[in-house]
């Protein structure tokens, strides 16, 4: 099928090209704003302090150390302990309930650490939580001196997510090409004659002649 002919089909049910289209995108812009529930996101930032040998000033190679350990610290985050030790912390059962995320740079001690979840409230009490609970595993293990919090998490105004323009402009796309493929599906399942060259192709003869159609009486 050429491009022509592909822009053929699509004039020719160019209905189904319309409409399909904005009935997915009102159909998944009715879901999200009626059932998808709003996210919220508290950030908390921590600094690694690495232990100095001698008890002198941190130096290149302090620094260096430190960034090591980031990966490790990152992970740490992450681990069961933390989220346990947290949860106990702020009596839930666990934090099942939240998605946490962290973010490091190779070249900064600085590490940040998100928390997602429904309740505002409790993400930041999250946050604070696991970022107050990682010090103290961290030195319980040796990894690190301490690890400082920068910045506390704050309660957020505004949520973070559903990102719902997203998932409707997704979804008018997805109804688009839908519509093209069932358009083209259903030439392809087509099989009647509709033209001198299916006739041609069908029965592997020249056509020589046509009868005209002619409307109304004589």
């Amino acid at each position: 099928m050429t491009l022509l002919e592909l822009l053929q089909l699509i004039k020719k049910h160019r209905k189904m090209v319309v409409i399909l289209p904005i009935v997915c995108a009102l159909a998944m812009g009715g879901y999200s704003f009626l059932f998808m529930k709003n996210t919220y996101t508290a950030q908390t930032s921590m600094y690694i302090l690495t232990r100095s040998s001698g008890g002198e000033t941190a130096n290149s190679t302090d620094l260096s150390a430190s960034q090591m350990i980031a990966n490790d610290v990152a992970a740490l985050l992450d681990s069961d302990i933390v989220k346990r030790n947290a949860a106990r912390n702020l009596s839930l059962d666990s934090l099942s309930g939240y998605e946490v995320s962290v973010a490091n740079e190779s070249t900064s001690r600085v590490i940040t650490l998100s928390v997602t979840g429904a309740d505002p409230d409790g993400v930041a009490r999250v946050a604070n939580a696991m970022a107050q609970e990682v010090s103290s595993v961290a030195q319980e293990v040796q990894m690190a001196e301490s690890i400082n919090v920068i910045d506390r998490a704050e309660v957020p105004e505004e949520p973070s997510g559903p990102n719902r323009l997203i998932y409707t402009a997704v979804a008018f796309m997805g109804g688009l090409f839908a519509a093209v493929a069932i358009i083209v599906c259903m030439d392809m399942l087509n099989t009647r004659v509709r033209g001198v060259e299916d006739a041609e192709e069908l029965l592997g003869v020249p056509v020589i002649g046509r009868i005209p159609a002619v409307k109304g009486e004589i």
